[in-house]
């Protein structure tokens, strides 16, 4: 489950955004506490509470003190909105690009996208 190749706390906090985005953990759902973490994915506390803190820090989760971590209101629309940025940047700027260099006009783009989606 754990992918050796990239820090665990960032995945930590990737899983936790999949189950927001996913609709698994919902505003004001109390998240499993960092030692519940550690122990189900065989982790360090200090690394289960790294991948926890980065999400408080962007806003996504808040600490009640003593009771643990919620889902804090809107960390849905704010995924969704930073997945979109990333999907432009990440996807959609290299396919323009190449698009480009290739000589296609803007209608054939349009043509092949839609045809993307249709055959979804």
């Amino acid at each position: 489950m754990i992918d050796e190749n990239r820090p665990i706390f960032q995945q930590i906090k990737e899983w936790v955004e999949e189950d927001i985005l996913d609709e698994a953990l919902k505003e004001g759902d109390k998240l499993p506490s960092t030692n519940e973490l550690a122990k189900f994915y065989k982790i360090n506390p200090a690394t289960a509470r790294k991948g926890i803190q980065a999400l408080v820090d962007e806003g996504l989760i808040f600490k009640r003190r003593g009771i643990g971590m919620f889902v804090a209101e809107g960390a849905k629309k704010k995924l969704m909105a930073k997945r979109k940025e990333e999907f432009f940047t990440e996807f959609v700027k290299p396919l323009v690009k190449e698009a480009k260099r290739i000589g296609m006009e803007r209608n054939e783009l349009s043509e092949l996208l839609s045809k993307g989606v249709d055959e979804e």
